[in-house]
């Protein structure tokens, strides 16, 4: 049983993200007991993009403006084209990425989702997947383009496109049960010893 209690997982996403790269691999964290967070700029709700037109609209659970890193165990990158452009955009919604590389917590990128990876300056030296067309901007951040079904690389756990999420997904929970396992850990260390 892959068991993910006690783990809150940030979702970060606005309009445009695709449908099935946030619902599939949240679906998966759920069911290992993890508590997910939908993560927005935008105030109530965000629409996916389903494939070739608009999905369905999901409920915005934390605005980014009112969001912190240290709330949270592990960061979710879903792909889609527009999502993630949009986000690289926002300096809040970067500096939001950056915090969980600066803070070495475990973070999932599907897709385009590697944008916001180059954008918050945590790419270079890393084997990433993503949609082929991140390539050329992977390589130019210094990371190291991945053509595999799932990629992990110390924190960061990537795949390439939707056929890979059940991959994605597996190898995100296994990344996310190491990362909250030496956090409990360091955790332990910290405390002071009783007498």
């Amino acid at each position: 049983m892959d068991n993910l209690e006690g783990l809150k997982v940030a979702i970060l996403v606005t309009d445009g993200f695709e449908q099935v790269e946030m619902v599939e691999p949240r679906n998966a964290l759920d069911r290992a007991g993890a508590q997910t967070v939908l993560v927005s700029p935008k105030d109530e709700k965000v629409r996916a993009w389903k494939f070739v037109d608009w999905g369905e609209e999901y409920a915005v659970e934390l605005p980014l403006d009112s969001a912190s890193s240290s709330d949270f165990g592990a960061l979710l990158l879903p792909g889609g084209v527009i999502n993630p452009d949009k986000l690289r955009m926002l300096p809040k919604a970067v500096a939001f990425v950056k915090a969980f590389f600066d803070d070495g917590k475990p973070v999932a990128a599907i897709c385009h989702g590697p944008w916001m990876i180059i954008e918050a300056g945590a790419a270079r030296g890393k084997r990433i997947a993503s949609w082929p067309s991140l390539k050329t901007d992977l390589r130019n951040a210094g990371a190291e383009y991945t053509d595999q079904q799932v990629v992990v690389d110390g924190n960061l756990v990537s795949s390439r496109k939707p056929d890979d999420i059940p991959a994605f997904s597996q190898s995100m929970i296994e990344l996310f049960k190491s990362g909250a396992r030496l956090r409990q850990a360091e955790q332990a260390e910290q405390q002071p010893a009783h007498a």
